[in-house]
C-alpha cells in the first residue's frame, strides 16, 4: 500500500510540475505578446486539469463486471441483479459530492441530472427510454474517491451477449478508444474460444489490456481454471496480465477494514494496475505532451530573440541576419498558402482515403450478404429467420468497426504524411485522432424485414392435393370416355393421388424458393439502408478529421509566421541601434533568453 501511495504521489508530482511550467509558459506568452502561443497552451492546461483516462470494463454477461467495480471503488453503485443485467454504460468519474447524470442521443447530445435512487432504474435493462421517447446512452455518475482523483474514468459496460452480438461490436469500439480494458471472465470455466478471440481483437485496438478472473470465492477450483486461462493468454502473447479476484471479499475487507482478508481477495494487485500501469501512467503521458507544448513555445519565443541577438551581436552582419528572416518569413507565406505540399497532400489523401474507405466496406457487405444468401439456400427461413436477424446485425456491425478502425489506422497514417511535408514548421504532433463511433449507425438503421415466411397450413396442404387429384381423376376418366375407351376408372384413382402428391410438393418447392427470395431481400435492403447511412457519416468524419488536420497545420504556420515577422521586424531595429543602445538591448536579450532557457530546462525534466 506504501508503494502504491508513493508512486501515486509521483504521478501527481508530474502534473503539478507539468502545470507549474504550463502556467510560466503561459506567463512568458503574455509578457511577450504572443496570444496565439498562449492559445496552445491554454488547451494543455485544460486537459491537465481533467485528463480523462478512460479504463473500459468489458465482459460476458452475469460475469460479475458491476460487482468488481463497486469493489475496486469501495461503493456499491452500479446495479448488480441476478435477473436482469445491465444494459447502458455507465461512466464513474471524480466529482467533489456524489451526483448523476442521463446522458441523452441528440445532435448535439443533452445531459440531464437526476437523483442517485434512480441511477439503478435507468441502468438495469428496461430503463433505458424516458417519458418523451429520448434514448438513454450512457448514466455518468461523479463521486469522491480518491482513485478517480487523477483523472481516472471506469466504464462499466453492457455484457457481451457473445462475441457475435452487437453489444460485443460496442465494446470492441470502446475499447478503441480507452486507454485500458479490463477483460472480466469468471471461474466457472475456461476462456472461450470466443473470449480469447475477442480479446485479442482488444489487443490489436487498445495497448493496454489486463483479464480478470472473478468469484474464486464461490467456485472451489478456480486455481485449476486460472491456469487455463494463463495458457490461452500466454498463447496469444503473455502481454495480457490475469489476476484473480472476489469482489464479495472485496467489499467485506473495506466494510470490516481488515487488510489480511483485502489481500485474499486479490484485488492489491488489481488496484495497482488501475492507479500505476493505467492511472499514474496516463497522467504521465498528459504531463509529458504538456511539456513538449512547452518547449515548443520556448523555441519559437528563443527564434524571435537570438535573431536579434545575432544583429546585436555582429552589426556588420546584421543584414545577412534580415536577409535570412525575409528568405524565412517568404518559406513561412508558402507553408500557409492553399497550394502548399502538405495542404495538397491532405486534400489528395483525403480524397483517396474517401474512396477507398467506402471500397472497404462495400466489400465487407458484399461478403455479409454472400454468407447470409448461402446460409438461407441451405435452409427454410421459417426455420432459421430468428437466428438469421441477430446474426446479420451483429455482422455487420462488426464490419462497422472493422471499416472504421481501417479508416482511423489510414487516417494516422496520412497524419504523419502532411508532417513529414510541415516538417520545416511543423511543431509537436496532433495527438490522437476522434474517430467517430460507428456502432450507432445500427441505432438508426432499423432492421424491418417486412417478410412473410408461413408454412403452408395443413388446410392449404389438403386442397392443393386434392387440386392436383382432381385434374389426374378427371384426366383418366373423363377424357378417355370422349374417345370410346372404358374401364380406366379403377387406375385413375391411384394416378390422380401421385398427380396430387407431386402438385403439393411442387407448390412446396416453389413457397420455400418465394421464402428464401423474400429472405434475401430484406437481407439486401438492410445492408442498402446500413451502407447508405454509414456512407454520409463516414464523408463527415473524413471531413471533420480534414479540417482538424488542417486547423492543426494552419496554426503552426500562423504561429512561425508571426515569430518570423517579430524577429525580423527586432533585426531590423537593432541594425539601426547605437552602440550604447546595442548594449543595454543585449543584457535585456540574455537575460530573456536565460529565463526560457530555464524554463524549458524544467519543460525537459517534466518530460523526462
Amino acid at each position: 500500500m506504501v508503494q502504491q501511495t508513493t508512486r501515486a504521489a509521483e504521478g501527481g508530482d508530474t502534473v503539478s510540475a507539468a502545470r507549474g511550467v504550463v502556467d510560466l509558459g503561459l506567463r512568458a506568452c503574455t509578457a511577450y505578446h504572443r496570444p496565439d502561443l498562449g492559445d496552445r497552451l491554454d488547451r494543455a492546461r485544460r486537459k491537465l486539469a481533467d485528463p480523462g483516462i478512460n479504463i473500459v470494463v468489458v465482459g460476458e454477461f452475469k460475469q460479475g463486471k458491476s460487482s468488481l467495480v463497486n469493489a475496486l471503488l469501495g461503493v456499491p453503485v452500479c446495479a448488480v441483479d441476478d435477473d436482469v443485467a445491465t444494459a447502458v454504460p455507465t461512466y464513474l468519474r471524480y466529482g467533489p459530492e456524489v451526483a448523476a447524470q442521463l446522458l441523452l442521443e441528440g445532435d448535439p447530445p443533452a445531459r440531464e441530472p437526476i437523483g442517485t435512487d434512480q441511477i439503478r432504474r435507468h441502468i438495469l435493462e428496461g430503463g433505458q427510454s424516458l417519458a418523451d421517447g429520448r434514448r438513454i446512452f450512457g448514466v455518468e455518475v461523479a463521486m469522491p474517491r480518491t482513485m478517480l482523483a487523477g483523472g481516472l474514468i471506469v466504464v462499466d459496460t453492457p455484457g457481451l451477449g457473445g462475441l457475435g452480438s452487437a453489444h460485443a461490436a460496442a465494446s470492441l469500439t470502446a475499447t478503441s478508444m480507452a486507454d485500458a480494458v479490463l477483460f472480466v471472465t469468471d471461474a466457472s470455466q475456461e476462456l472461450t474460444r470466443t473470449e480469447v478471440d475477442f480479446l485479442r481483437r482488444a489487443r490489436d485496438l487498445c495497448g493496454t489490456v489486463a483479464c480478470v478472473l472473478t468469484k474464486t470465492d464461490f467456485y472451489p477450483s478456480w486455481r485449476t481454471i486460472r491456469d487455463l486461462d494463463q495458457q490461452h493468454l500466454e498463447r496469444l502473447g503473455g502481454d495480457i496480465p490475469l489476476m484473480a479476484v472476489s469482489s464479495s471479499l472485496r467489499s467485506l475487507a473495506v466494510k470490516t477494514s481488515d487488510t489480511a482478508l483485502n489481500t485474499e481477495s486479490g484485488f492489491p494487485e488489481l488496484v495497482r494496475f488501475v492507479t500505476e500501469d493505467v492511472g499514474v501512467g496516463g497522467t504521465d503521458r498528459i504531463a509529458r505532451d504538456a511539456a513538449r507544448e512547452v518547449i515548443a513555445v520556448c523555441e519559437q519565443l528563443s527564434g524571435q530573440f537570438e535573431s536579434e541577438r545575432s544583429a546585436l551581436t555582429d552589426p556588420a552582419s546584421a543584414q545577412q541576419v534580415i536577409d535570412g528572416l525575409t528568405a524565412a518569413k517568404q518559406q513561412v507565406a508558402t507553408l500557409r498558402a492553399g497550394a502548399s505540399r502538405w495542404n495538397q497532400t491532405l486534400g489528395d489523401g483525403i480524397s483517396d482515403l474517401s474512396a477507398d474507405v467506402d471500397h472497404d466496406f462495400r466489400g465487407r457487405i458484399r461478403q455479409v450478404i454472400s454468407e447470409a444468401d448461402e446460409a438461407l439456400e441451405e435452409s427454410d427461413p421459417t426455420e432459421t429467420w430468428a437466428q438469421m436477424e441477430p446474426w446479420l446485425t451483429s455482422q455487420v456491425s462488426y464490419q462497422l468497426v472493422a471499416n472504421y478502425t481501417y479508416l482511423r489506422d489510414r487516417a494516422t497514417e496520412l497524419s504523419r504524411l502532411v508532417a513529414e511535408h510541415f516538417l520545416e514548421a511543423s511543431g509537436p504532433g496532433l495527438g490522437q485522432l476522434a474517430i467517430f463511433n460507428p456502432t450507432t449507425l445500427l441505432n438508426r438503421t432499423e432492421f424491418n424485414p417486412d417478410v412473410k415466411l408461413e408454412r403452408m397450413t395443413a388446410q392449404k396442404q389438403t386442397m392443393v392435393a386434392l387440386k392436383g387429384s382432381y385434374s389426374g381423376i378427371l384426366m383418366f376418366t373423363m377424357l378417355p370416355a370422349m374417345v370410346g375407351l372404358s374401364g380406366m376408372a379403377p387406375i385413375a384413382i391411384p394416378i390422380g393421388l401421385m398427380m396430387g402428391r407431386s402438385t403439393l410438393r411442387d407448390e412446396k418447392r416453389r413457397q420455400l424458393s418465394q421464402r428464401r427470395g423474400q429472405a434475401k431481400n430484406a437481407v439486401r435492403r438492410y445492408c442498402d439502408e446500413v451502407q447508405f447511412t454509414m456512407g454520409k457519416d463516414s464523408r463527415d468524419t473524413l471531413r471533420r478529421i480534414q479540417r482538424q488536420l488542417r486547423d492543426h497545420y494552419t496554426l503552426r504556420a500562423e504561429e512561425f509566421n508571426r515569430t518570423t515577422t517579430v524577429a525580423l521586424q527586432s533585426a531590423t531595429e537593432a541594425a539601426q541601434r547605437t552602440q550604447a543602445d546595442r548594449e543595454v538591448r543585449l543584457k535585456d536579450l540574455e537575460a530573456e533568453l536565460g529565463r526560457l532557457d530555464r524554463l524549458r530546462q524544467q519543460a525537459e525534466a517534466v518530460r523526462a
